[in-house]
């Protein structure tokens, strides 16, 4: 048991908790007025539904024993064994340490969600959708990466979450979008983002958090976390520069939202392989996912689905270029843990790379769609066309965000 990393996982923990906070904030900017508290209720009632279950139960599902490769058994059930002493694997830091840790990442991945929702879901839908959300997909993919199960013996490399947490929710967020269908007038008028401001305060909220994300998951206070650190930080900073020079290129100006959309882009796709690749390649990865995830959030347009928020464009198509990147510029330089990517001389963890890829995105938006179909059959989905005009804020929660 080591106290500095403890402390450190702890702290980190904490910097993970913001980032759901952040979050609220980073999409609340980004809807109509009408919707704000709504929006931001979305990703705060997480911390209260999915913390419960996750150590009532997901926990457990997630990191218990490996049975067949899919998802943990319940020995872990109401936290039964999960105390001061070291986790098997673990064994510089407490059990409940690293749970909890686990535990922030599991209230932020289906928060991430809710941006392709946004403004026309009924609350009690997404409360019964992000509950069985979280056991039925989340725990398992959680599982298959870092519990043990399958991806993890096949060799994919996923540092911090590039599958489990942002392809996941990208996919889901593309089943959310189709099932639940178009906001009421899109296409005809214009969805302009209210409070900029709140946006640029949530994504500075993101980035700052991020260190604990991808840092954090060196699960001590030692060189990999700093790698890490800077890989994270760079690729950021890159991905943020890349997308509004493409967006200057292509719309004529550079804007605040480009900039803040660039910068969580970056932190989506370098999340994978915070803890696997060097420097100059984590700044590669960056250029190319703000330009990539700028295109992939135009994609919406061509193919007329209502992704309110751009989860897909942003987490799914950049989680997923960082997944194959990861393929390409691994190295054992950084993590004798990891492996050799295509450029290092392994062209074969490209391969695992895209097979990962494949099936988190084939599973996460199947079940997802199931999820969709099985919520609205028991609570209903979507709220009416009335409570949309109405407002999220005054339809489902009788409250306003602002007294004009």
């Amino acid at each position: 048991m080591n106290a500095a990393d403890t402390a450190f996982v702890l702290i980190s923990a904490a910097l993970v908790m913001l980032m759901t906070p952040g979050l609220a904030l980073f999409y609340g900017g980004m809807v109509r007025g009408k919707n704000i508290l709504g929006t931001l209720m979305h990703s705060n009632i997480l911390l209260g539904t999915v913390t419960i279950l996750w150590a009532v139960v997901g926990y457990s599902l997630a990191f218990g024993g490996d049975i067949g490769g899919f998802i943990g058994n319940l020995d872990f059930l109401f936290l039964k064994g999960v105390g001061t002493a070291a986790k098997e694997g673990v064994d510089n830091i407490p059990h409940l340490a690293f749970m909890i840790f686990q535990c922030m990442f599991a209230v932020i991945t289906p928060a991430l969600i809710t941006g392709a929702f946004a403004e026309r879901i009924k609350f009690s839908g997404f409360v019964l959708f992000t509950c069985l959300w979280l056991v039925l997909v989340y725990c398992p993919m959680a599982h298959w990466v870092w519990g043990g199960g399958w991806m993890a013996k096949m060799g994919a490399l996923d540092f911090a979450g590039g599958a489990v947490v942002h392809m996941s929710s990208g996919a889901s967020a593309l089943a959310a979008a189709l099932y639940l269908g178009r906001r009421h007038g899109y296409g005809k008028q214009a969805f302009i983002p209210h409070n900029l401001p709140l946006t640029i305060l949530g994504a500075g909220l993101l980035w700052f958090g991020w260190f604990g994300f991808n840092a954090g998951s060196a699960l001590a206070a030692n060189g990999l976390a700093a790698s890490a650190f800077v890989t994270t930080h760079l690729a950021a900073a890159a991905a943020a520069v890349s997308w509004i020079v493409v967006e200057w290129l292509h719309r004529g100006k550079p804007t605040t939202l480009g900039m803040a959309s660039g910068a969580v882009a970056g932190l989506v796709a370098i999340t994978p392989a915070a803890g696997f690749v060097e420097p100059m390649p984590a700044i590669l990865m960056g250029l190319v996912a703000g330009a990539l995830c700028y295109g992939g959030v135009l994609m919406k347009g061509v193919f007329k689905y209502d992704d309110s928020l751009d989860v897909v464009g942003i987490h799914g198509l950049g989680g997923t270029f960082g997944a194959l990147a990861t393929g390409l510029f691994a190295t054992k330089t950084v993590n004798e843990l990891g492996a050799d990517g295509l450029f290092y001389g392994n062209p074969g963890q490209l391969w695992i790379q895209f097979l990962s890829v494949v099936a988190t995105w084939a599973f996460c938006f199947v079940m997802s769609l199931i999820l969709f179909k099985v919520v609205d059959l028991m609570v209903g989905i979507r709220v009416s066309q009335e409570d949309e005009n109405k407002g999220l804020d005054v339809s489902q929660h009788s409250e306003v965000g602002y007294q004009l």
